[in-house]
């Protein structure tokens, strides 16, 4: 019987199939994901065009239609058009048929006209690449003369490897579980804080915050394989990182905030926000504490604590809004902490205003956190006033 031009252990073919799924996750991150979707980084020729061909030996993607599809995504995120989000379409419905969900938007020509620019369209990709099965073919075909009938196997693990971890468990699980580093708009999260398996993809809301960086770790405990990766690609002279996190500077406290006071508060609105919310826990649990004897049972504690600071009001259906506006009536200190979050989100939100206006909504802002009365706040807005460039 033929065994292939390789004989290994069993653990060995294990070891293999791990390693050449790995490439993989690394050719997703690296080439279609920071490379070609977000532009966080410029790749030499050389391992351009080897992501190119080991993707499409491997998964049969098109360049331009993930690229377009995952643009769409950070585009629409978290509403009806987004073409994979878990809190539209549901958790189970994205992680079973993530690859489904991506191959039906796929065909819709409007996604790929729109968000699809940019992205390779040379001889190779209308010739070769476009034709998704006939790699697959050929990779089905090197498993099997490399490691006889086990090849089948490692082929089949081959193929499900990116529907089941990109497409399902980032693009489901990374926005329904994980823990949050910063407080974006949508409902993204980090799995876990060592980006391995996935590539570094698991850190995903540090992506959804920071879309054009190419490092995706933010915190001094989180590991980006992607990201080593990338910096030994650099080393070698074949990429350039363009992008990354951005991490907050403080200075003293500025008695008048200045366009640079204002600059950094935009430019680290994440860490803001973040850092507003933090800070207030306490005042929230203090007052939800006191209201939970006048309003027995008619609301989630801890559900009114995030209703409150982090903006998740925008998503509450009618009679949770109607629960909200009943507390928020009975305790000014809370009103007044959800009001001033969204005055503050609404600093960096408007982009039709000019920054003399910003400025003055800036200087508004700290005025009236530090009239509040409220001691958390009144700490928050002197924060403020040393972020620095």
């Amino acid at each position: 019987m033929y065994h292939g031009l390789i004989e290994l252990p069993w653990w060995g073919y294990v070891l293999a199939t791990l390693a050449l799924t790995h490439v993989t996750i690394a050719s997703v991150t690296i080439f279609l994901h920071r490379h070609q979707a977000h532009r966080a980084l410029e790749l030499h020729a050389i391992p351009s065009h080897f992501f190119r061909f080991w993707l499409w030996l491997t998964t049969g993607m098109v360049t331009k239609e993930w690229a377009a599809i995952h643009r769409k995504h950070h585009a629409k995120c978290e509403t009806p058009e987004d073409p994979h989000s878990p809190q539209t379409r549901g958790l189970l419905k994205v992680l079973l048929e993530g690859a489904e969900l991506y191959r039906a938007e796929a065909k819709n020509a409007e996604t790929l006209a729109r968000y699809g620019h940019g992205t390779p369209d040379d001889w190779l990709e209308r010739k070769v690449y476009r034709h998704s099965i006939l790699g697959i073919s050929l990779m089905l075909g090197i498993d099997l003369l490399l490691f006889g009938p086990i090849g089948l196997t490692m082929w089949a693990v081959q193929m499900v490897w990116i529907p089941f971890w990109a497409a399902g468990v980032v693009n489901g699980v990374g926005h329904y579980w994980g823990y949050r580093n910063y407080d974006c708009a949508d409902a993204s999260t980090n799995l876990v804080p060592w980006g391995i398996l996935i590539g570094g993809e698991e850190l995903h809301n540090n992506h959804h915050s920071f879309a054009t960086s190419a490092k995706l770790s933010a915190k001094w405990y989180e590991f980006d394989i992607g990201w080593l990766y990338i910096r030994t690609l650099a080393l070698l002279g074949l990429a350039t990182p363009r992008k990354v996190i951005p991490r907050p500077k403080f200075g003293a406290a500025k008695h008048v905030p200045d366009f640079d006071t204002l600059q950094a508060v935009i430019t680290h609105r994440y860490d803001v926000m973040t850092r507003y919310v933090d800070s207030l826990k306490r005042i929230c649990r203090d007052e939800i504490a006191q209201l939970k004897t006048r309003h027995a049972g008619k609301f989630d504690p801890k559900a009114l604590t995030r209703w409150v600071l982090s903006g998740e009001d925008r998503h509450l259906a009618e009679h949770e809004k109607r629960q909200l506006s009943e507390v928020l009536r009975d305790s000014k200190a809370l009103a007044t902490v959800m009001a001033m979050r969204e005055e503050l989100a609404a600093i960096w939100a408007r982009s039709n205003a000019t920054r003399e206006q910003l400025l003055a909504q800036l200087r508004d802002w700290i005025e009236r956190a530090e009239q509040s009365g409220i001691a958390q706040l009144q700490e928050f807005s002197l924060r403020l006033r040393r972020y620095a460039v």
